[in-house]
């Protein structure tokens, strides 16, 4: 009764759940593994947000780059701004999602080294060459506290760094590239300014980055399980639908085959 099993159909359909049933769960462990990261990251936000503010230069130094785990800790810095040297990252986002640039001005320290500052998100010129009306830097010195981030590259961020750009515009935001337009030296990665808060018509300070929601990836994974699981099950009540219906088309073969001929047929 279950030969029907070694037809081309069946096992070519028999196949096909083998091979749906590990990449089902391979599809699961993916998603779980994504939704164990983004907790992951979530804490590691949370806990560098909270950290107690230490001056920049206790986590970075010219060259470096900023690990991990250092990513939004808390840092201040004191110097004054270098505007001759600021320039605009373009294709930037506002909180309300507004296409702009962010504004990425040098902090000369007291040391003499540079921190590159983001300042904020300010909109975009009329015209996408011309550089953009960017509210002028603190004068003197000022005491910057922001949340520290490392250097952006194409790979990260998968942001091209295209060429021939407008002057004073950028796609990524690079302390190397910056020290060699400047000609000093720069402390790795980039401070993400936070105060002093804003006053008047400043750029838009970077809001925190998003630590409480974890996604849909933990439910994609169950999902993925559960229609794993559903493909063996989905096997057996096909088999046994066929095989019910081979059954009774044998019992209806059987049927005719006995049926007593009509009366007054033709010898």
């Amino acid at each position: 009764m279950y030969r029907f099993l070694l037809s081309r159909q069946w096992v070519i359909l028999t196949l096909v759940a083998l091979v749906l049933i590990p990449t089902m769960i391979e599809l699961g462990f993916w998603q779980f593994h994504r939704h164990e990261r983004r907790v992951a990251q979530n804490a590691l936000i949370e806990d560098n947000l909270r950290a107690r503010a230490v001056p920049v230069e206790e986590l970075t130094s010219p060259g470096h780059t900023v690990p991990r785990a250092d990513y939004w800790r808390q840092v201040t810095a004191t110097g004054t701004f270098d505007t001759a040297h600021e320039v605009v990252v373009r294709r930037r986002t506002s909180a309300d999602d507004r296409v702009g640039v962010h504004v990425l001005t040098p902090l000369v320290l007291q040391d003499g080294r540079i921190v590159l500052v983001n300042r904020g998100w300010v909109p975009n010129a009329d015209d996408q060459r011309s550089f953009p009306q960017v509210p002028p830097a603190p004068r003197g010195q000022v005491t910057v506290s922001g949340r520290l981030k490392a250097d952006e590259t194409t790979g990260a961020s998968g942001i091209k760094d295209l060429k021939g750009l407008p002057d004073r515009q950028v796609m990524l935001i690079s302390s190397e590239q910056q020290a060699a337009l400047i000609g000093k030296t720069v402390l790795g990665g980039y401070i993400e300014q936070t105060a002093p808060e804003p006053a008047g018509d400043s750029p838009e300070l970077i809001p925190e980055p998003d630590h409480d929601s974890i996604g849909a990836h933990m439910a994609y994974a169950v999902q993925w399980w559960l229609f794993t699981a559903g493909v063996p099950v989905g096997w057996v009540i096909l088999v046994r639908r066929e095989v019910r219906d081979r059954r009774a088309a044998a019992a209806r073969a059987e049927t005719a085959d006995g049926a007593p001929e009509p009366a007054g047929a033709p010898a």
